[in-house]
């Protein structure tokens, strides 16, 4: 899989995406992300991404044409499954999204910044905007991050047992469930039993009723979904 990331701040982007699981993605061949600095399209000494608002108002606007720019360029290089722009008001980010999302071959992400980008943009060449959560951020750089490791962590290979994906929080619509390791006694607090029964079928439907109770507890408005 190949991913291409627009950004007016590529820094950002560059701590998250060249350590852990993103780092050995890429490493094995996996995953080939791109960061593109949004400048290089820019106009002038200062290399302007953003301008003034018409109608007026607080906040600068990303430019069309500099946006516009750099996506035909990319896209004159490779045929794009989905263009992504993340700004708060797109689909709230979920499981099944970044499930569907590894599928694909080639994505391009759009990081807003400012007040956003211009509405033409987001008309004529966008085909899926993503949020991570109902709340503001200075940029769409961090929620790029996030997704890309929500991604790629499901891309066959990249984890060290590729079942483990399969048993995340929101997978079939449940919380994973408590997680032990050694020591079997911490301070008196004891393993449940049947995790050391060696009893694999009844490993997993304890496993089952404990993520079915979690989610009641924590997040039934999940269970809701399923229905």
């Amino acid at each position: 899989m190949r991913i291409d990331i627009i950004s007016v701040l590529p820094e950002l982007l560059h701590s998250p995406l060249q350590h852990s699981i993103m780092k050995r993605a890429q490493d094995k061949g996996l995953l080939e992300v791109e960061i593109h600095d949004l400048r290089a399209f820019g106009f002038g000494k200062h290399r302007q991404v953003d301008d003034y608002q018409y109608g007026g108002g607080a906040g600068m606007v990303m430019m069309p044409e500099p946006l516009a720019n750099c996506i035909d360029s990319l896209k004159e290089q490779r045929k794009y499954d989905e263009i992504i722009y993340m700004t708060p008001d797109g689909q709230r980010l979920d499981q099944s999204i970044s499930n569907q999302l590894s599928l694909k071959g080639n994505l391009m992400i759009i990081c807003g910044h400012y007040k956003g980008i211009d509405e033409r943009i987001r008309e004529h060449y966008i085909t899926l905007e993503i949020s991570i959560g109902d709340f503001v951020l200075s940029g769409g750089e961090l929620p790029a991050a996030v997704l890309v490791d929500s991604i790629g962590r499901l891309l066959p290979g990249v984890l060290n047992d590729e079942t483990s994906a399969l048993f995340d929080s929101f997978q079939d619509n449940l919380l994973a469930p408590p997680v032990y390791t050694r020591p079997e006694d911490f301070r008196g607090w004891k393993v449940p039993d049947i995790l050391l029964s060696g009893h694999f079928q009844k490993i997993e439907d304890w496993r089952y009723e404990q993520s079915l109770k979690r989610t009641k507890d924590r997040r039934p408005d999940l269970l809701e979904d399923g229905e």
